[in-house]
């Protein structure tokens, strides 16, 4: 097939896709990155904004333009369309609609309009779709609502975010800016305003809005942000000379130089260093940052924060949970606590690092940190549970002890060391974590010495009076404060990861056992209970193992549907979507036999046509979850016995509308295979 037919194929497949009613997930399947058609893009800008079915808002306006700045947003508009290459009965035309949408906007949600707020530049985009203006402000009116992230003004809460997602990848550019005094708001404000509308060309933008639109990430624009500033890293770090007005108009003026080549790249690689941020973080921030709520919040919080913040439940489940997926982020976990502290209980997969010896033994120090940097290499190579290229630092987690902490910390990024986190709320986030259970998760666990189930003993009672830390409660308190959403998110999936989690039968501190070769991912399965269950499981995992079949252990198996389906043995089936860890979703069919759960994948271009993807045995199902806030997000975990114990194998997640019917018929059958082997 020629590259031409090829291109002819998505084509049409597209076409078809939107005249069926498809998501912006599927879009994103068909088109793989490439640039949208302009006959096509308005349909497809409508689908992945969701206002296919929004009707002629503009009916309402009165057609009244009595804004209290009307004299401002009309100058505004003039001066901006004046700079366009249009005629001038099309610039009429631009001025008229951008000053209707802007007006009725304004009025109908109650807001002011303000010179450079990037209005006028996202709709320059929008119009030149040249749709019927009542879609052209549906579109608009979910761009500032869905993307455009709040608090956009001066030492707003997403230039402070923004710099921590720098430092967190690029410490060194990070601090070559701070030392300069340059804050991202100098520079990037006109991006987060307008998407890069403002600051690049219209071609650039819409090739830009295709591949956004079409993630539906809203976040995505800080990764942008983030590849556009480390691409220029080179050229600002031989700035050191230059004045801070000079350094703030090269970063400023960089979109510019981006061309509609470079699109395809510069958004893979956003992608990819998305991959690499801890997702927690995200998950808090984006609350914050697109939330109606109208919660003010307190940007001191993310500015004085020393470096980005890492939820408990993320750190749990990347140390215990197998993650095929090689883009997950890995820890290696610093436990920086005094060591009276850490031998009353520690996580197993920790590595110690004092953190009094950076004051009291600074020769000690720096050899136990190049010990954990050696330490961490020995991980990677091994294969180890506990290997990790990022680092997460895990403090007490209480005000009294936590300064040498940030201390240490603080040291690393001195050092320019890259994907260095802090665990929020430090210890006591693990321990209210764990709950109940510390005798299995913990190592060592001693209630009696444990500052968090014993808080009366004050273990640094013995600190040297010249060593005890100064009173810095405001920055100290700034993780414990950090995050009231990744504490709620704790609770909910404190208990999810309980069972797979090793009760540690082998000594302590035998010097190898964090590099071990024998520390290998299917071990942390051990001790599980070998019991099927059905339950909720946490809203939003991104750790699951789950492998795509489709490159392995298929039957390459071509069914016709209908007649499978009617097929001897078959108890029930369910249209589903088979939804990967990658987020693709492929159309399906769940089939339910007196032994087995079949998966069928249906085939693109093939109607009534699929591929037997797997056959699993219904005596392997160990646990079938639930999202909470998706219910209808269904994932089967398969296990087979090891002794008395339990090793989880594999898993697959769907996407079924009849959840509670698919699930209840696969429980039950499940249930009667035990019976009859009981009988």
């Amino acid at each position: 097939m020629t590259l031409e037919e090829d291109d002819s194929t998505w084509l049409i497949e597209l076409e078809s896709a939107l005249l069926d009613g498809c998501t912006p997930c599927e879009i994103n399947l068909i088109t793989k990155g490439k640039r949208i058609p302009e006959n096509l893009r308005p349909d497809v800008w409508l689908v992945c904004l969701n206002c296919q079915e929004m009707g002629n808002q503009l009916l309402l306006f009165d057609e009244v333009f009595d804004l209290p700045n009307q004299n401002d947003l009309r100058d505004d508009v003039k001066k901006f369309v004046q700079k366009l290459d249009n005629d001038d009965d099309e610039k009429l035309s631009v001025i008229s609609d951008i000053e209707s949408i802007i007006t009725f906007y304004c009025k109908s949600k109650s807001h002011s309009y303000a010179s450079n707020n990037g209005w006028i530049e996202i709709l320059f985009p929008l119009l030149s779709l040249k749709l019927p203006r009542g879609d052209t402000y549906n579109l608009f009116e979910k761009v500032l609502k869905l993307y455009i992230p709040n608090g956009c003004v001066s030492n707003g809460v997403p230039f402070h975010i923004l710099r921590l997602i720098i430092q967190y990848h690029d410490p060194e550019l990070c601090s070559f800016l701070d030392t300069k005094r340059i804050t991202p708001e100098q520079y990037c404000m006109p991006w987060l305003r307008s998407l890069f509308s403002g600051t690049c060309s219209l071609e650039v933008v819409l090739f830009m809005w295709d591949l956004y639109f079409q993630r539906s990430d809203p976040f995505f624009i800080f990764f942008l942000c983030l590849i556009m500033i480390i691409n220029a890293r080179e050229q600002l770090l031989q700035m050191k000379n230059e004045d801070k007005a000079t350094i703030i108009k090269v970063l400023s003026s960089m979109p510019r130089d981006l061309e509609a080549n470079d699109i395809s790249d510069f958004c893979s690689l956003a992608h990819y260093y998305s991959l690499k941020t801890p997702v927690s973080f995200r998950e808090d921030v984006i609350d914050v940052l697109y939330s109606n709520s109208g919660v003010e919040i307190n940007s001191k919080l993310y500015s004085q924060a020393l470096c980005l913040p890492v939820a408990v439940h993320e750190l749990i489940e990347t140390a215990t949970v197998d993650v095929a997926d090689a883009d997950t982020v890995k820890f290696f976990l610093v436990d920086c606590r005094p060591a009276e502290q850490y031998n009353a209980g520690h996580l197993s997969t920790a590595f110690h690092l004092d953190c009094n010896l950076m004051l009291q033994e600074p020769n000690s120090f720096n050899t136990a940190v190049q010990g954990l940097l050696n330490a961490q290499q020995q991980a990677l190579a091994a294969g180890s549970l506990a290997a990790g290229e990022h680092l997460c630092f895990v403090s007490s987690g209480r005000t009294e002890e936590d300064s040498y902490a940030h201390m240490v910390v603080a040291s690393f990024l001195k050092k320019n060391t890259k994907h260095v986190s802090m665990l929020d709320g430090g210890f006591v986030a693990i321990h209210d974590y764990f709950g109940p259970h510390m005798t299995d998760c913990l190592e060592d666990h001693n209630t009696t010495m444990c500052l968090v189930c014993a808080p009366n003993n004050n273990n640094n009672a013995n600190k040297p009076a010249e060593n005890r830390p100064r009173d810095n409660a405001p920055a100290i308190q700034l993780f414990s404060k950090l995050s009231s959403a990744m504490k709620a998110k704790s609770q909910e999936v404190k208990g999810k990861l309980i069972e797979y989690i090793v009760n540690p039968t082998s000594q302590s501190n035998n010097g190898d056992w964090h590099v071990s070769a024998n520390d290998r991912k299917e071990q942390r399965y051990r001790n599980v209970p070998p019991v099927f269950s059905i339950n909720d499981e946490d809203e939003d995992s991104y750790s699951d193992n789950r492998r795509d079949v489709s490159n392995s252990d298929t039957l390459d198996e071509m069914v016709d549907i209908k007649n499978f389906l009617q097929g001897p043995n078959i108890v029930n089936n369910f249209t589903c979507q088979e939804v990967l860890s990658n987020g693709y979703m492929f159309d399906s069919h769940l089939v339910v036999t007196e032994t087995h759960l079949i998966i069928l994948r249906e085939i693109p271009n093939k109607k009534g046509v699929a591929k037997i993807l797997s056959r699993r045995p219904l005596s392997t199902i160990v646990k079938i979850t639930a999202k909470k806030r998706h219910p209808e997000l269904i994932t089967f975990k398969y296990g087979v016995p090891d002794g008395d114990n339990l090793l989880i194998k594999d898993m697959d997640r769907f996407l079924i509308p009849n959840a509670a019917v698919a699930t209840k018929i696969v429980s039950n059958q499940i249930v009667s295979q035990l019976d009859n082997k009981l009988q």
